[in-house]
Order: structure tokens, then C-alpha cells, then sequence
């Protein structure tokens, strides 16, 4: 068991100290991540406060219960998900009657450009869904991938699947999710 693992376990025995030194341990892992989900657009967010953020909706729901470092990563994963589908769904709520006029053309076209992207992610988050009832496996995979930016060789050393497996799931899940009623996500790699 990692160092990593072993803090967690302590973490979830009680030991907020533990939790804090694994924090600390994988800050700089989940900021790249962060930063990666942050200029992609997807959480509008920087990459410093997804992190926080993202670490204390972890600590809040008692994610971080039986976790080992290949569970808290694919975790993260998914609470990045949640960040950039909650930050979409605010977007396109505003363009819904937000009430607030743009007087500035630049902010205005920032504003299409992100309802753009909003309109997409959601669209994503809603393959991903349905793609969850087939194979929640592939939805792990797409979050790790997608929302938290981790290669497929580090995915590989995370959960010790073989890469030639992790590219066959990779291909599969683009197959599905590019099949999607609504067009899918276009989601690269």
C-alpha cells in the first residue's frame, strides 16, 4: 500500500491530520489536473480554487470513506465532473433570463463562447449518463480521461489495467457516447 493509500485509510479511521498530509501528498497531482479541466473550460474555474473546491465537497459528503489512490483519482475525476456540469448548467440558466444585458461586445462574445461550451458539457454529461447504464466502467474511464485530463499511461498505473485494455475501453466509450441520440460528446484523445 502506497503512502497515499495508507494516509487515506487513516484519514477515514478519524486521523484529520492523515487526511490533511494526503492532501498535501496529491495537491500538486490534482492541481495539474485541475489546471488541465480549467483550460479546457469545462469547470470556469481556476485551477487553484477547483481544487479546493472539488477537495472540500470530497471531505463534506464522506467521499474519501475506503478509498485507495486509484479510487480517490477516479473520485476527483468525477467531482471535476460535477463542478464543470454544475458551472454549465449556470451558464445556460442565464441565458434563459438571467436578466443581465452585456454592454461590452468582448463579454458578450465571451459569453457565447462559454454558452457554447456549456451547451456541449451538458450534452456530454447526459451521453455519460446513458452510457452509465451500459457500462459505468467506460464512464469511469471518460471522467479520468476527459474531466481530470489523466493520460492513458497514467490511468494504467493508477488502477494496474493493462494499457492495451484501457485503449480497447477508450475506443468503446468514443464509440458509444459518438453514437449518442444527441450527436455525443466529441470527446478527443
Amino acid at each position: 500500500m502506497n503512502e497515499v493509500s495508507q494516509l487515506l485509510a487513516a484519514a477515514n479511521d478519524g486521523d484529520r491530520e492523515a487526511g490533511d498530509r494526503a492532501f498535501a501528498l496529491v495537491y500538486a497531482d490534482l492541481k495539474r489536473l485541475a489546471r488541465r479541466q480549467a483550460m479546457s473550460g469545462g469547470a470556469g474555474h481556476g485551477a487553484t480554487s477547483l481544487v479546493h473546491e472539488a477537495w472540500l465537497r470530497m471531505n463534506q459528503a464522506d467521499a474519501l470513506r475506503g478509498n485507495d489512490r486509484d479510487h480517490f483519482y477516479a473520485l476527483s475525476a468525477r467531482v471535476m465532473r460535477q463542478l464543470a456540469v454544475d458551472r454549465a448548467r449556470h451558464v445556460t440558466a442565464a441565458k434563459r433570463g438571467g436578466g443581465e444585458v452585456e454592454d461590452d461586445i468582448d463579454m458578450l462574445a465571451d459569453h457565447v463562447g462559454a454558452l457554447g461550451q456549456a451547451e456541449r458539457l451538458l450534452e456530454l454529461d447526459q451521453a455519460l449518463q446513458r452510457l452509465a447504464a451500459i457500462d459505468p466502467q467506460l464512464v469511469r474511464l471518460v471522467e479520468m480521461r476527459f474531466f481530470a485530463g489523466l493520460e492513458l499511461e497514467e490511468i494504467e498505473s493508477l488502477t494496474g489495467r493493462s494499457a492495451r485494455s484501457l485503449r480497447r475501453d477508450w475506443r468503446r466509450a468514443r464509440a458509444v457516447l459518438n453514437m449518442a441520440p444527441d450527436g455525443g460528446a466529441d470527446a478527443d484523445g
